[in-house]
C-alpha cells in the first residue's frame, strides 16, 4: 500500500474576524502566526496522520513558508523526497474567519504553479490523490499515467476548476463539495447531485455536504453517510481531512462505505481545532470518536 498526494502546499495566515467582508467592506479582527495549509499538503497531513505512508509530491519556495511546510509533512512522517524547490515564492493565503465559523479565503498560488508530474513515480497498486490547486494540465497528465499504470485514483475538484472530460472518466472516484457538484454539473449540463454527475461521466462521485454528511453514487452503488455533530470552531479544514482520512482508508482496503464513515468522523475533528493542517486529526481520535458513535 502506498499513498501518493500530488499537490498544493500553501502557508495560512488567518484572520479572526467578527463578520467576513463584504464587497468594498474593512473588517478589523485579529490575525494568527503563519500556519501549514494548502489542499495538497493537508491532505497528505491528514492521511498520514490517519496512519497511511505518504509521498507528497508539489513545489514550494525557496524561502521560511517553504521550510515550514517541507518541516511539518516531515514531523508527521510525510516523505517530502518528490517536494521541490522553486525561486518563485511559496503560496500564501489570507484565511478570513467568522465567529460562527464560516470562511473566505484568497490564495497567492505562487510555487504551486511549479509542481510538475513529470518526474512523480507511479505504479499498480498506489493510491494517487490530487486536488486542483496545481497547473490543470499536469494533473491531467499525471491522471492519465496512473490509471495506465494501474493505480487507485482520486480527485478531490477543489477549488472547482476545468479538466477534459476524458481525464475525469479515467476516474475512481471525484471528489467535490456541494459548490463544487453545482458548478461541475452546470459544466457537463446535468444536476449537482451525485447520481446525476455520475451518470455524465461513469465514475464514481461523493459529494460532500457539510453537516448533512455525504453521499456517494457509482456502479450499484448509492449511499448517504451522516455527520458526526460537533461545535465547530472553525470549518477551514474540513473538506482536506475528509479526502486524506478517505484516501488512507481505501489505501488500507477499507470498503467506500465505511471510508466514507471514518472521513466524515475526521473532517467534524478538524471543525473543532483552529487553521488547518494543525487540525488535521490523528488516528487515535478519530477511532474514539467512531467508537463513540458506534
Amino acid at each position: 500500500m502506498s499513498l501518493l498526494v500530488f499537490g498544493s502546499a500553501v502557508v495560512d495566515v488567518i484572520f479572526r474576524l467578527p463578520q467576513l467582508p463584504r464587497p468594498g467592506e474593512t473588517v478589523l479582527g485579529e490575525a494568527g502566526p503563519p500556519l501549514p495549509g494548502g489542499k495538497g499538503a493537508n491532505q497528505a497531513l491528514a492521511a498520514a496522520r490517519d496512519g497511511a505512508a505518504v509521498r507528497f509530491a508539489g513545489c514550494v519556495g525557496a524561502d521560511a513558508h517553504g521550510a515550514l511546510l517541507r518541516a511539518t509533512l516531515q514531523q508527521a512522517g510525510v516523505d517530502t523526497a518528490l517536494l521541490a524547490q522553486s525561486d518563485t515564492p511559496t503560496a500564501l493565503a489570507a484565511v478570513c474567519v467568522d465567529m460562527a465559523g464560516r470562511n473566505q479565503i484568497a490564495v497567492s498560488a505562487g510555487a504551486n504553479m511549479r509542481a510538475r508530474q513529470a518526474n512523480v513515480p507511479v505504479a499498480a497498486g498506489d493510491t494517487i490523490l490530487l486536488q486542483m490547486e496545481v497547473p490543470p494540465e499536469e494533473n491531467a497528465a499525471l491522471i492519465a499515467r496512473a490509471r495506465a499504470a494501474g493505480a487507485q485514483v482520486i480527485l478531490n475538484l477543489a477549488p472547482a476548476a476545468a479538466l477534459p472530460r476524458e481525464a475525469l472518466s479515467a476516474l475512481d472516484l471525484l471528489v467535490v463539495n456541494e459548490h463544487e457538484a453545482g458548478w461541475l454539473g452546470a459544466a457537463l449540463g446535468c444536476g449537482a447531485g451525485a447520481a446525476a454527475l455520475h451518470a455524465a461521466l461513469g465514475v464514481t462521485i461523493a459529494v460532500t455536504l457539510g453537516e448533512a454528511g455525504a453521499e456517494c453514487h457509482g456502479a450499484g452503488l448509492a449511499l448517504h453517510v451522516p455527520a458526526f455533530p460537533v461545535k465547530v470552531v472553525d470549518t477551514v479544514g474540513a473538506g482536506d481531512a475528509w479526502c486524506g482520512v478517505l484516501a488512507a482508508a481505501l489505501d488500507r482496503g477499507a470498503p467506500l462505505p465505511a471510508a466514507m464513515r471514518r472521513a466524515n468522523a475526521g473532517a467534524a475533528l478538524s471543525c473543532t481545532k483552529a487553521g488547518a493542517g494543525p487540525a488535521m486529526p490523528m488516528a487515535a481520535e478519530t477511532d474514539a470518536l467512531l467508537a463513540g458513535q458506534a
